[in-house]
């Protein structure tokens, strides 16, 4: 937990977006369906609107912040709330002020707007009440604790991503495939996001992926996905703990894009009990050859196999199993 050297309200600070509006060429505007955001995941798939040639989204929000408490205690002056709009793989920070909706309420309303060219995955959007405090000036004394992200290229509103799988011929593919074209499938990790290559080649492969086929078949697939679950999980964090940045000190810095993504969700299951920041100090400096890296190995299975709901799948099976044994006996 961090520790201010002022004053700060215990009360909650929530935000939620209420509309989104793109622009396009013309300053033409139109609204965005509402399945395009959802306030339970807090996200903005950006991805899901209807026109392709939007340049700007507006995104109008309702801030509630704990107005009694500020106004009883009396410890702040000059309260302003404002929501900030920022993307580490860009580098772009954009802020906007709200104000309230009735004078000394805890809600208050505005609007911000992010430019398409200004970013190229997900955007964090976190709303501060900023306040003087004992003569000072821009002190930040309450911060929405989940931030809302906006995803440039998702079409659904989801807070978890899902690995994108594509079937393509290893044999008749890119160079670099064909030397895996006995492989069922391949992680590709050199793009923007990670995609999963299926072996199109792989005799039925694809129709087990896709659900066809028998009862049994359907019982192959679950521990299949579970299995390629795994192996995707297991690659993404190897990627992801490979390729940080590091400040002068030594201190490792999480990633913005989907590897940072993928360390948080990972670290406190292979690191447990520690923060994630030191989690990943901890993990980084066993990768790096101080400390035991072989160690760590069967956490970092563990917690992908976790994600990939591996004992569910497996206990799942079994059930099937002994019921299809049933089934057949009778």
């Amino acid at each position: 937990m961090r520790a201010y050297p002022y004053e700060r309200p215990t009360g909650p600070v929530t935000a939620r977006v209420t509309a989104v509006r793109l622009s396009g060429p013309g300053d033409h505007r139109e609204q965005m369906d509402t399945r395009g955001y959802s306030v339970v995941e807090q996200v903005v798939a950006l991805g899901r609107a209807e026109r392709d040639d939007w340049q700007t989204a507006r995104l109008t929000l309702t801030a509630t912040v704990p107005a009694r408490e500020i106004e009883t205690k009396g410890h702040w002056s000059d309260v302003t709330v404002v929501a900030v709009l920022t993307e580490g793989a860009t580098n772009t920070r954009t802020v906007a002020r709200l104000t309230p909706d009735v004078v000394g309420g805890r809600e208050w309303s505005g609007e911000i707007e992010l430019d398409r060219d200004d970013h190229l995955d997900r955007a964090s959007l976190i709303v501060h009440v900023v306040a003087a405090v004992g003569g000072v000036e821009g002190r930040v004394i309450a911060s929405t604790d989940k931030e809302w992200l906006i995803d440039m290229t998702a079409d659904a509103p989801l807070r978890h991503r899902q690995i994108d799988l594509t079937a393509v011929s290893f044999a008749r593919s890119a160079e670099w495939l064909r030397s895996f074209r006995d492989a069922p499938w391949i992680l590709d990790t050199a793009g923007r996001m990670p995609v999963v290559r299926l072996n199109s080649d792989f005799e039925g492969l694809v129709a087990l992926l896709d659900g066809q086929g028998s009862k049994v078949e359907g019982v192959v697939r679950e521990i299949l996905l579970a299995q390629m679950g795994t192996d995707v999980w297991t690659a993404v964090f190897h990627t992801a703990i490979g390729d940080l940045e590091i400040e002068d000190d030594g201190t490792p810095l999480l990633p913005p894009d989907w590897r940072g993504e993928v360390l948080r969700e990972m670290l406190p299951d292979i690191v447990p009990g520690r923060s994630v920041e030191d989690a990943l100090r901890d993990v980084h400096i066993r990768r790096t050859g101080e400390g035991s890296w072989a160690d760590l190995q069967p956490r970092i299975q563990y917690a992908a196999s976790r994600r990939a709901e591996v004992p569910r799948a497996l206990a799942d099976t079994v059930r099937d199993i002994e019921r299809l044994d049933q089934e057949n006996r009778a």
